[in-house]
């Protein structure tokens, strides 16, 4: 068994240059986002990063996942977190710890669901949805966090001819 990969000796240029696209992608995202306001949805980001850069050649890499999971992600993120707001379900005799625990196991599923039937699977914007439940955010957090998936999405568009999955 080897620590190191072996296809980083035949490759090293490629495991440098994306690694540096991942960093360089992320670090204008923290420069433009308040990181203890949104760390979930920074670090949903980081997640689609380290596919996006890492995998550039693997479905849900490609634009159609990766911008229908999110905006799916958003979707039903976005309204599990208003549903759990209702006055009815706030009445509910369970603790306003446990409604916001259940629709956000709810929003995982819903996002699941959603990418499942329209062929749009990206594991991290079922994180996205996850964190629209469970923490503080604003329409304008959400247009930057689609600004960022496209910002990806043009990245390994026009970078692909010269990446290479490195796992």
């Amino acid at each position: 068994m080897e620590i190191i990969d072996k296809k980083v000796r035949t490759n090293l240029r490629a495991y440098i240059f994306q690694s540096l696209l991942a960093t360089l992608t992320i670090l204008l995202i923290l420069l433009f986002m308040d990181v203890i306001a949104h760390i979930a949805m920074i670090a949903v980001l980081g997640s689609s990063a380290f596919l996006v850069f890492t995998r550039p050649r693997a479905y849900g890499s490609r634009p159609r996942p990766l911008i229908g999971g999110y905006v799916i992600g958003i979707v039903v993120g976005s309204l599990s977190f208003y549903l759990s707001q209702l006055p009815e379900i706030m009445s509910l005799p369970v603790t306003e710890n446990t409604v916001l625990i259940i629709f956000a196991a709810l929003s995982v599923g819903g996002a699941i669901f959603g990418m499942v039937v329209t062929n749009t699977e990206h594991a991290p914007a079922a994180g996205l949805s996850l964190s629209l439940v469970v923490s503080t955010w604003s329409y304008g957090d959400i247009v930057f966090v689609m600004g960022a998936v496209l910002f990806m999405a043009v990245l390994r568009q026009l970078l692909q001819p010269i990446m290479i999955d490195l796992m």
